[in-house]
């Protein structure tokens, strides 16, 4: 994706801040919440959480009926139509994690089922270990591939993707295997195969270490389910009511069970939120750009009115705030001759960010505009790119329609749309030309993530089988390195702070300083320009949905580990050991990587980290897995 987020603070009069605010918490936010609230309690809730969304046509409607209610009444329309999506999307994302959990559960629940120590499956299947080995010596031989095997009698040197690569397929047939076999002894030798990552150990098996493994995986799944009980999306309490009420059923109710006394005391620990949701503006000409003759920067919003807001941006991202008026101008002064999707600009989002201070909450808090560009529409080059993928898109849409014997009015004026889009998309905006960048595609930046070592990188060739350049955490940020020292000591002064204040029941939201942030963007640099030194095609980038999880357990494991049936014990551990290692905001790091690299051009993949391995062997392994992923999607 080219599309990157800039952001800017909108200053404007008291009235006019005053009017905005009161619209978007008296009225926009309450609707959002009441649609959320709804859609919970509605008699098709279950059957939408199985299907993972909600039908539009009800959200529509639903939101339709609720226009003409007070206290609704009386917003833009954009806003409703802000509301509407908004709620779609959390429901959508809520759904879509419920989901993945219930995978997880069930897929670790059938890898525990299966996970046996090599006791209890000489028990099981009433035979000795060697015969156990045995059958698995037989079985890997039958499902490993003839190809593998005459690979394995040429000459010359395996290389490790290869392997990794045969021992994934593998896995999965022997696990698909083993669910369907029926014989005990076969089942067995899968398992010892399965839990040994499909190879023959001739080492004893380590007892605790493997009971250590499996408490890990039970912790997991226990996480999991506790997670599985989350509430569904209830919205923004701004005035404080809801909690409120939960103070009052606490002090006057006896909890029915320790799940009630835990929903009650998250609710009452949970902060009250100070802002009220934002508004999207998902079309481009939804914004009027101005500019007075000061040459400051002003913008206006469809639906309200003549409010006027004064851009105050960094001096980085003025050029981008200049080329949003110039299309506009351009796309006025030619009388609509270009097409505006063609505008730099793409979308925006209106945000409240909360305030220290105290006063009027239009004065205190701050608003800020969110505006989504797309790179490529600062170049010519860039531009023909995009200008080439939409005409090929309408292209077809027109062909699919020429098909149809009958066009309702509704489809014949969306097909006069798409015409007269066609026609003005071959009038580009006139852009600076400046070369796309060039990358190798064998070449390629893999980037590990860990706890102790935060980011790791790999410089690898694929082509030639060898890794060009390592870099550690050190290297990248070279003499500011010190940095990273200096907030690792903030964070632990702020745990510390947060700490005295629970025990104090004083407020604990201590917020960090933008180091972190800083340092985010000086390790995306580095790493931008160590891929173009390179010459890389492309950064791979680990998935993150599952680390978090991992870590916990690890913690956890670790700790009942080192004190075993010593609950307070475990609990100190876990605590020193998540203060000793590093905490880092890994999906900061990551989407300033990529807004890096959106702007060179360079391409950014996604992959599966190595569990096992150094950093810089995961580094490695990650740039290579996914070489040989793109490699094995074939074209359609």
């Amino acid at each position: 994706m080219s599309v990157i987020t800039i952001q800017c603070r909108l200053v404007a009069e008291e009235d006019s801040l005053r009017q905005l605010w009161e619209l978007m918490t008296e009225k926009n936010t309450p609707f959002i919440n009441e649609i959320l609230l709804q859609i919970g309690k509605h008699p098709e809730f279950e059957t939408w959480l199985e299907k993972g969304r909600i039908p539009a046509e009800l959200l529509k409607k639903l939101g339709n009926s609720l226009k003409t209610q007070e206290p609704f009444t009386g917003q833009p329309g954009r806003f409703y139509t802000s509301a509407i999506t908004l709620v779609d999307y959390l429901y959508k994302s809520w759904f879509a994690l419920q989901k993945r959990r219930k995978q997880q559960i069930e897929g670790k629940q059938r890898w525990l089922k299966m996970l046996k120590s090599d006791q209890e499956l000489e028990q099981e299947s009433q035979s000795s270990l060697e015969v156990i080995r045995t059958k698995a010596t037989e079985l890997f031989t039958k499902f490993t591939p003839q190809s593998d095997q005459n690979d394995n009698q040429k000459k010359g040197k395996k290389t490790k993707k290869a392997t990794k690569s045969k021992t994934s397929s593998i896995f999965k047939i022997l696990l698909n295997t083993y669910e369907e076999t029926e014989d005990i002894l076969t089942r067995c030798a899968l398992a010892y195969l399965l839990k040994n990552n499909c190879q023959i150990s001739e080492v004893d098996e380590n007892l605790e270490e493997f009971t250590r493994n499996k408490r890990r995986k039970e912790i997991e799944i226990e996480r999991l389910k506790d997670q599985l009980q989350s509430r569904i999306p209830k919205g923004r309490d701004l005035t404080g009511e809801e909690w409120l009420k939960t103070l009052e059923i606490a002090t006057f109710n006896v909890p029915q069970n320790e799940n009630e006394a835990k929903a009650w005391q998250a609710a009452l620990l949970r902060k009250t939120a100070e802002v009220p949701f934002p508004v999207a503006y998902e079309s481009n000409e939804d914004m009027t750009w101005l500019k007075n003759d000061k040459n400051r920067l002003f913008v206006r919003f469809n639906g309200l009115g003549k409010l006027t807001f004064e851009i105050y941006c960094d001096k980085r991202h003025l050029h981008y705030f200049q080329r949003f008026l110039e299309d506009q101008e351009i796309l006025r002064n030619s009388k609509r001759q270009h097409s505006s999707s063609l505008f730099t600009l793409r979308s925006g989002r209106i945000s409240w960010l909360p305030g220290e201070e105290k006063g009027e909450d239009w004065k205190v808090n701050q608003l800020n505009f969110y505006c989504y560009l797309d790179t490529r529409m600062m170049t010519c080059e860039g531009t023909k790119q995009v200008v080439h993928e939409k005409v090929t898109a309408i292209t077809e849409i027109l062909n699919k329609a020429k098909q149809k014997d009958e066009l309702n009015d509704k489809q014949q004026a969306f097909i006069t749309r798409q015409q007269s889009t066609l026609t003005r998309i071959n009038n580009p905006f006139p852009r600076p030309s400046k070369p796309n960048y060039q990358g190798k595609s064998s070449i390629l930046i893999g980037v590990s993530f860990g706890l102790e070592k935060p980011v790791t990188v790999a410089v690898v060739d694929v082509i030639k089988n060898e890794v060009m350049a390592y870099r550690s955490v050190k290297q990248l940020l070279g003499e500011n390195y010190n940095l990273l020292n200096r907030q690792r000591q903030q964070q632990q002064r702020l745990s510390h702070e947060r700490h005295k204040a629970q025990k104090q029941n004083a407020p604990n939201s201590f917020g960090e300083s933008e180091l972190g942030q800083y340092v985010d963007r000086l390790l995306a640099d580095a790493i931008i320009a160590i891929a173009k030194k390179y010459q890389a095609g492309s950064i791979v980038l680990p998935k993150l949905r599952d680390m978090r999880e991992q870590i916990s357990s690890e913690i956890q494991s670790r700790a009942e580990n080192r004190c075993p049936g010593y609950k307070e014990g475990q609990q100190k551990y876990a605590k020193e050991y998540r203060i000793n290692i590093h905490r880092w905001s890994y999906g900061r790091l990551i989407e300033s990587i990529k807004s890096q690299a959106v702007q060179a051009g360079i391409s950014i993949e996604i992959g599966t980290q190595p569990i096992r391995g150094s950093p810089q062997e995961k580094a490695r392994d990650l740039g290579v897995l996914a070489y040989q992923e793109r490699q094995t999607i074939k074209p359609v």
